[in-house]
This record gives structure tokens, C-alpha cells and sequence, in this order.
């Protein structure tokens, strides 16, 4: 019966018939590299070097589902998800069926002078998600625009623009975002001239021992008295799936509102399902006052949102419409009718339910097969699955590698680099990640 519904297309199990990298992805990745920027070459290289034992970059032809093709034509089962993104798998014909029917109407409006219809559908099913009345919504691009608009926010409401983040915490790498940026020093420090915004960081904490000092480290934060935000992930996404003690979302909203002060739940990796709720902020029991999504709202298409309460967007109002957060392609016509058919997809499906379900299984699968076998945890929530290995880095690339070279996708997070982070789409086959606990034992 497994067998039977991962021959389905989009949920097939992987066919190597080249080794990985093939002669058309190095041709297409040197090519690549002659011409972007030579950071992102370098950084692969230092991962993996081309031409050791077979590794390197592939590039992507083709995706269906679950399934990812390379251009030498092996066939992978993509356990990352664009980084999450995919929540429906690539190209689900449920968005690409919204996006014909847009192609054929208008595919750019004019920005914040005259919206389209799908701009109005989108913005009203996004106030929803919100539970108190009058929540208003600022779209974007990208998760790193959404935390911009939350940041903005904060300080038109506030009048202070100092922020709370996290050690370990990622949102994104434009000019707002960066500076909260607490997972890798070396992204934001040679732009800190620039960024202009001071930034307390506080310990995220990763077990009940660590609650207390990192709620103290916030109230002594807030003691400067100039701090308008937190900023923080209910889960850390890239910072290695890292569930916190079940008090620390709570606390943290009680210090701010003892102190006065907005609380950002960045939602752009566990939001929509993918952490097994829509929002894993109000799944705490927390009401933030402006949350941020991304990724998998538009089903791969790019579109993000923030989402706030009337209070913390009420700052906008005040300079009569002169102080504005826009741009071009925000809220683009085709990005808005793939994240509606989106948002369909995980009501009806009962998709969030299906990722907390079967993300429960496939952890407790994974902690079985890895037993022994040099594996310090494995954790997170719903389809947001973190292996931490043990011998560091190096070796957590290893693995990549050779679990790529069966042809299976992941990528590696944590501040250390150390961990296997797993984001399948949430409609994956549940056969595929059984399939791949007993490919992982084999490759540990």
C-alpha cells in the first residue's frame, strides 16, 4: 500500500542514475558562478568542494510535489521545501489553477494608489488570522519586508526604536531585519554602520533551566527604557528547530506589557502549518501585536504580510499618510491569488493538523532509526524537524552529501551548523518519511 502511493507523481522515492553532482549541473553551476555574486560560490565551497568524493551543487530542472528533478535527470524527494516555503510541494495544482485563472485578468495593479481584487481578498482573509477586531495587514515580498514592517511599526506606535532579539534568532537580511540578526555575527557586522539601531540580545532559551536567566536578561533590557520591541521566533527556524520551554512565549508578553512595549512574533517559518497550527504564537496562548509571515504564503510564489492589531498599526495614521511602508511588486495580483488558494488549501485540508499528526510520527521514527548512532536530538514541531548531530559541522555536511547523493534534499541549521533540517511539504506521503528514517540510519 506504501509502495503503491509513492509511485504517485509528486510522491515518488528517489532515482539516481547519475552520480550527483552530474556533468550538467557542474557545467550550469561554473557557469553560475562566473557571473553571481562570488560570496555565494565561496560558501559553497568552503560546504563542499567541487569534485570531492562526487559532492557539490546540483541544479534544479524540474519539481512536482514532493519531488525535485535535477538537470542531469535524478530524481530526488526534497525534504526542504525551498526552506520551508513549499508547503504545498512544488508546483500543487490547486495554486497553479489560481494563477492561471489571474494570468488571464491582470497580473500588477499600481501599488498603494489603486489595489487589485485579489490585494482586497488577500488583506481581508490575513486581518482573520488576527484574533481581535480591526487587525490591519501591510504586505511585502519577502519575510525580511514583513519584519521590516513590523519594526516600523513598533516604532510609529512606541516612539522607541530600540529591539529585544534573540541569540540564534534569523529574520532575514535587508537593512531592518539585520540588525536583530542573532544567528551569525558575521552577517550583520560589517554593514553595522549602517544599520543604526541598537539591539539587546538575549539567550533564546532551550530547555526550563534557561527560562529564568533569558526573561531576567529582557526585563534588564527594558530597563534602558528605549526599547519599543521584541523581536522573536516562536520556534527558532534556521537557528536549528529549537522548541522553547512552554512558558516562554507567555513571559515574554507579560514583561511587555509590564514594560509597554510591542511584542513581534517572526511567523514566517512556523506560521501556516508548517510548526503543526497557523500561528504557533496564539497555539502559546499569546497574542502578539504584530506577527510576520512569509515563505509558504505564496505557495512559492513571493508575498509576505504583518499582521497587527488596530493599537500597534494605529502609529501609521498619525503623519497623515505621508510615512508609508510600499512598493512595486507588494501585493502583486498573482502572488495574492496563490496565497488565497493557500490559505484554501490548509482550512480545508486541515493541513496544520495533518503537519502536528504526522510530524509527531515521523520525530518519534527518527529518534528510533538514530539511536546510538550519534545523534543528539531530534526535535521541533509539526513538519519543522531538526536532527542535531554529534562531531559538529563538518560531519553534518558529510551527511548531507551522501544522503543527497540517494537523493534526498535537506539542509543543515543551527548556530553551529550541526543540525539536519527537515521541511517536507505538509501534503507529503507518509511512506516518503518512513522511507527516509531508514536511508538516514543507513548514512549515519
Amino acid at each position: 500500500m506504501v509502495r503503491e502511493s509513492m509511485n504517485r507523481p509528486g510522491q515518488e522515492l528517489p532515482s539516481i542514475i547519475v552520480q550527483p553532482p552530474g556533468p550538467k549541473s557542474r557545467d550550469l553551476a561554473c557557469r553560475l558562478a562566473a557571473t553571481e555574486s562570488p560570496a555565494v560560490d565561496l560558501r559553497r565551497r568552503a560546504r563542499a568542494p567541487f569534485g570531492a568524493d562526487g559532492t557539490g551543487p546540483i541544479v534544479y530542472a524540474s519539481g512536482n510535489g514532493a519531488n525535485v528533478v535535477d538537470a542531469d535527470g535524478n530524481r530526488y524527494v526534497d525534504l526542504a521545501a525551498g526552506f520551508g516555503a513549499l508547503l504545498l510541494g512544488h508546483a500543487p495544482k490547486r495554486i497553479r489553477d489560481a494563477i492561471d485563472v489571474q494570468s488571464d485578468k491582470l497580473w500588477l495593479a499600481l501599488g498603494d494608489l489603486y489595489a487589485s481584487e485579489r490585494k482586497v481578498d488577500v488583506c481581508e482573509r490575513l486581518a482573520a488570522l488576527y484574533p481581535a477586531p480591526r487587525a490591519r495587514v501591510l504586505l511585502g515580498a519577502t519575510g525580511a519586508d514583513a519584519v521590516t514592517a513590523a519594526l516600523k511599526s513598533a516604532v510609529l506606535a512606541t516612539g522607541r526604536s530600540e529591539i529585544v532579539a534573540c541569540v540564534g534568532g534569523y529574520h532575514g537580511l535587508s537593512h531592518g531585519p539585520l540588525a536583530a540578526c542573532g544567528f551569525n555575527p558575521k552577517f550583520r557586522l560589517p554593514f553595522s554602520g549602517q544599520l543604526g539601531v541598537r539591539v539587546h540580545f538575549v539567550p533564546y532559551p532551550q530547555c526550563e533551566a534557561d527560562l529564568g536567566p533569558s526573561l531576567s536578561a529582557v526585563d534588564g533590557a527594558f530597563r534602558v527604557g528605549s526599547v519599543g520591541a521584541v523581536l522573536v521566533e516562536p520556534i527558532l527556524g534556521r537557528g536549528g528547530c529549537v522548541v522553547p520551554p512552554s512558558a516562554w512565549l507567555p513571559g515574554l508578553r507579560a514583561a511587555c506589557d509590564r514594560a509597554h512595549v510591542m511584542l513581534i512574533c517572526d511567523e514566517v517559518w512556523t506560521g501556516l502549518g508548517r510548526s503543526g497550527s497557523v500561528l504557533a504564537s496564539l497555539e502559546a496562548g499569546v497574542v502578539p501585536d504584530l506577527i510576520c509571515l512569509g515563505k509558504g504564503l505564496g505557495a512559492g510564489l513571493p508575498i509576505s504580510a504583518c499582521v497587527g492589531s488596530a493599537e500597534a498599526m494605529s502609529g501609521w495614521a498619525a503623519h497623515g499618510g505621508t510615512t508609508i511602508h510600499t512598493a512595486t511588486h507588494f501585493g502583486a495580483p498573482l502572488a495574492c491569488a496563490a496565497a488565497c488558494a493557500l490559505l484554501d488549501a490548509i482550512d480545508k485540508e486541515s493541513l496544520a493538523d495533518r503537519s502536528r499528526d504526522v510530524g509527531a510520527r515521523w520525530r518519534k521514527t527518527l529518534r528510533g532509526r538514530t539511536a546510538g548512532k550519534g545523534v543528539s536530538d531530534v526535535r521541533g514541531r509539526g513538519l519543522m524537524v531538526g536532527v542535531a548531530l554529534e562531531g559538529g559541522a563538518e560531519r553534518a555536511q558529510g551527511v548531507l552529501y551522501r544522503l543527497l547523493g540517494r537523493g534526498w534534499i535537506v539542509v543543515t541549521g543551527g548556530i553551529d551548523g550541526d543540525v539536519l533540517t527537515l521541511t517536507p511539504p505538509l501534503d507529503i506521503d507518509e511512506g516518503l518519511l518512513a522511507a527516509f528514517a531508514e536511508e538516514l540510519c543507513a548514512v549515519l
